[in-house]
């Protein structure tokens, strides 16, 4: 195969990686909207806020719209294979890609320091989801057909 391939191991590493990031997300924006709003990312940080005026809706969409990306993450993690990983960094790219060059159009609203940590963590979760779509390099699949599997991993 031509081309760069990644390892049915690092993907499964960027899907938790994913799952984490949704979780973390989903959760705070779906059960406690107004503190997502005023505290995203951390508490004494706002950049929802800072971006707009409270919209309790929006908020609960963002949530469900990440828990939505743990089911898929977590999914791909636990039957990973070349169409389920592909699948999952394509759906995650969308969002990521969208989602990444919304906030570089809106960075006024932020200190320095808050502009380079949003770039830098949106930028590194498009990455992690742009490379989550690259072949997987070829292996042979383990006993129940799943690709990457050695005799300790499962």
């Amino acid at each position: 195969m031509g081309g760069v391939a990644m390892t049915v191991a690092a993907k499964r590493w960027m899907a938790g990686v994913l799952a984490v990031a949704a979780a973390y997300q989903g959760v705070w924006a779906a059960v406690f909207p107004r503190s997502f709003y005023n505290d995203f990312p951390a508490p004494g940080l706002h950049w929802v806020a800072a971006l707009g005026p409270y919209n309790e809706h929006l908020a609960v969409d963002v949530g469900a719209l990440n828990l939505a990306l743990l089911v898929l993450s977590v999914w791909a993690l636990r039957r990973p294979t070349r169409e389920s990983l592909a699948v999952t960094g394509g759906a995650w790219s969308i969002y990521n890609a969208i989602h990444f060059l919304w906030h570089m159009l809106h960075l006024h609203a932020f200190p320095i320091i808050d502009k380079i940590s949003v770039a830098v963590i949106l930028g590194g979760l498009l990455i992690l989801s742009i490379l989550m779509v690259l072949p997987v390099k070829e292996t042979e699949p383990g006993p129940s057909g799943r690709l990457g599997e050695d005799a300790g991993q499962g």
